[in-house]
């Protein structure tokens, strides 16, 4: 099996510090993030992806949430600019990292914000979350730094949810899926939507051509994908979902 790449950032310390906008608050249990982000890492490498385990960001409580800094399509690595200020310096230590491993990186410049979990990819489409941490001029940034791709970028906006991402994500075959009552802009997909019972249901890492990564917070999904020929891999994020983080969030994965 050809090993692909997949970078990850370990939890701060101060995790339980993190951003919540969209959820109340609940205690979060340090060493218990702690063994689920291994447990994480550990479904990554079982799945024949490498990890790469970037710099860490004490100083970040939400640094594990690695997708949101960076942004990668091609051979193009962007570093974003969080619409939360608290998590700008995220970017740290990156660009040594992607560019080592072949990526050509560029950076977000003021008055832009956009964060990794507004951005969905799939099949020459970019969808990009509008909201609270993702502006317009994020949007026109990202659009043009892609505009040697030949890509179609879509805004969408977002009202009930932090992140596109914690709306909807994409199945191998190119199905949206998301729960309906966090999902804003369902037509944006037309007929390729497929609502999901749960709210962690809406969340898949592609693994593979026929295999993905989901929580376990939602088994009703879980069967429904597995009816259609899937194969799921489940771990535990609890600590991570209480801080409206979800399995996309913790991982980037890299071109073969």
């Amino acid at each position: 099996m050809n090993r692909r790449h997949a970078l990850v950032r370990r939890p701060s310390t101060r995790l339980a510090e993190g951003l919540v906008t969209h959820i109340d608050r609940s205690p979060v249990d340090p060493d218990l993030a702690q063994r689920q982000w291994e447990a994480y890492v550990a479904a990554l490498q079982n799945a024949g992806w490498e990890t790469i385990e970037v710099p860490p960001a004490e100083d970040h409580p939400d640094s594990v949430f690695i997708e949101d800094p960076v942004f990668v399509y091609g051979d193009l690595a962007v570093l974003t600019r969080s619409g939360a200020p608290e998590r700008r310096g995220e970017t740290d230590g990156l660009r040594e990292v992607l560019e080592r491993h072949g990526y050509r990186v560029e950076e977000m410049t003021e008055p832009a914000t956009l964060d990794g979990g507004d951005i969905l990819k799939f099949d020459g489409t970019v969808w990009v979350g509008q909201g609270g941490r993702t502006n317009e001029e994020g949007l026109a940034q990202l659009t043009r730094l892609l505009e040697p791709f030949d890509v179609e970028v879509v805004g969408v906006p977002l009202e009930s949810v932090l992140h596109l991402k914690t709306a909807v994500t994409a199945l191998p075959d190119g199905t949206v899926i998301g729960y309906p009552p966090l999902v804003d802009a369902p037509l944006t997909w037309g007929d390729d939507f497929m609502a999901v019972p749960e709210e962690a249901g809406a969340h898949v890492v592609l693994l593979g051509d026929d295999t993905v990564l989901m929580s376990t917070s939602a088994p009703e999904t879980a069967e429904l994908l597995r009816e259609r020929g899937l194969e799921v891999v489940t771990v535990d994020i609890s600590e991570f979902e209480k801080l409206e983080g979800c399995v996309t969030c913790l991982s980037v994965r890299l071109r073969g």
